[in-house]
């Protein structure tokens, strides 16, 4: 069905399912591209328990090492929950707002759809600003499709 599918994973289970999904639509030799997004702290003084005063290097580069380290875990659970066989399976880290690095990235690779749960790790929060899902779905030029 699809030569290329950008899929969105952050730990979730609806994570997890769409990747299932996306897997399934997949027609061999399809490209499946997992992202994580990283989003950074709004203020790193403050996360680090400062009162929001520049922080130093060594402290920013721990929480860029700890934000990767996250990411690969979030990666290695996605690839030992679904099978794969007979895709080519690339993976990227981004860093920013999740939908429009998703978008982004998605423009970038001209992928045919983009599979996402509907829901991910940030349930109480996507509720009150509107999910990273919805604005996805309006905002990419290509086929989106949400899995509960």
């Amino acid at each position: 069905m699809f030569q290329s599918i950008l899929v969105p994973v952050d730990g979730s289970a609806h994570a997890e399912k769409a990747l299932e999904v996306a897997a399934q639509l997949a027609t061999p030799p399809a490209r499946l591209y997992l992202i994580n997004v990283q989003q950074p702290p709004n203020d790193i003084g403050l996360l680090v328990g400062g009162s929001g005063m520049p922080v130093s290097e060594e402290v920013i580069q721990k929480l860029v090492k700890e934000r990767e380290d996250d990411a690969r875990k979030i990666l290695d659970k996605a690839y030992a929950a679904v099978k794969l066989d007979g895709l080519q399976v690339e993976e990227m880290i981004a860093k920013g707002r999740p939908a429009e690095a998703i978008v982004a990235e998605a423009e970038a690779l001209q992928v045919e759809a983009i599979v996402m749960g509907s829901r991910g790790m940030s349930d109480l929060k996507g509720m009150v600003i509107g999910s990273v899902s919805h604005r996805v779905g309006h905002t990419a030029h290509c086929t989106v499709i949400t899995v509960n």
